[in-house]
């Protein structure tokens, strides 16, 4: 039976913190904070959404929490530019590793699916804008069951959609919570972890194998 990988989309696959370009046309020097503000907001709203099993899809999280930041910083930003913010959140840009990565796991046989707590019709927007759609067997996402990462549920969702058995998945996700989540699910777990300055959580549950790139995976993963 074919090994199975399910990869994390936003900050794995496909850079969130490609909207600094376009905010710093509105709030200038604050853009890269204002970014990083906005992407922690946006988690956070999937963790309590999550616990208070009061869901509203990824969307919404995304977009109140751009609120929230430009309430934060005090910018004052007007809808249609909140807009154009939300509109340019759908066709970030992969990282430079991303399609020799995919295309050397592909080739070595792997089933490659996209496993996202983004809506399947967000995630299939962001996968053709970056020119990766066709390296995916599928699309999962956790809007599914109407929960998010790293609620066991949602590997559970992964792996009866995929056709996968735990030992034989593995979760791929620069998120710490993520590869925490997977592997207290029952699945293996690689961690790309592309900057030293990122840390992973130490909860005494270690990521199964750590990349500093995909274009390291293929081989780790021959060697386990």
């Amino acid at each position: 039976m074919s090994v199975t990988l399910a990869f994390d989309v936003y900050g794995t696959l496909i850079d969130t913190q490609g909207v600094v370009s376009k905010l710093q046309e509105l709030v200038g020097d604050k853009a890269a904070s204002f970014s990083q503000t906005w992407r922690e907001k946006q988690l956070e709203y999937t963790f309590r959404r999550g616990l208070m099993q009061n869901y509203q899809n990824f969307s919404v999280c995304t977009s109140n929490a751009l609120d929230y930041t430009c309430t934060f910083y005090k910018e004052n930003l007007t809808k249609h530019q909140r807009l154009a913010l939300l509109d340019h959140y759908r066709t970030l840009p992969a990282f430079q590793d991303v399609q020799a990565g995919l295309s050397q796991l592909k080739e070595a046989g792997y089933r490659l699916y996209a496993f996202s707590n983004g809506s399947a019709d967000a995630v299939e927007t962001l996968l053709v804008a970056a020119g990766i759609r066709d390296l995916f067997v599928g699309v999962i996402s956790t809007d599914d069951i109407q929960s998010f990462k790293p609620n066991p549920a949602v590997y559970r969702h992964f792996l009866k959609e995929s056709n996968a058995s735990a030992n034989l998945a593995w979760l791929v996700s620069s998120n710490s919570f993520d590869v925490i989540g997977a592997i207290s699910a029952g699945m293996n777990a690689a961690w790309i972890q592309r900057s030293q300055e990122a840390i992973f959580d130490p909860w005494g549950i270690d990521p199964t194998i750590t990349v500093k790139s995909l274009l390291e995976l293929n081989d780790k993963l021959a060697n386990k």
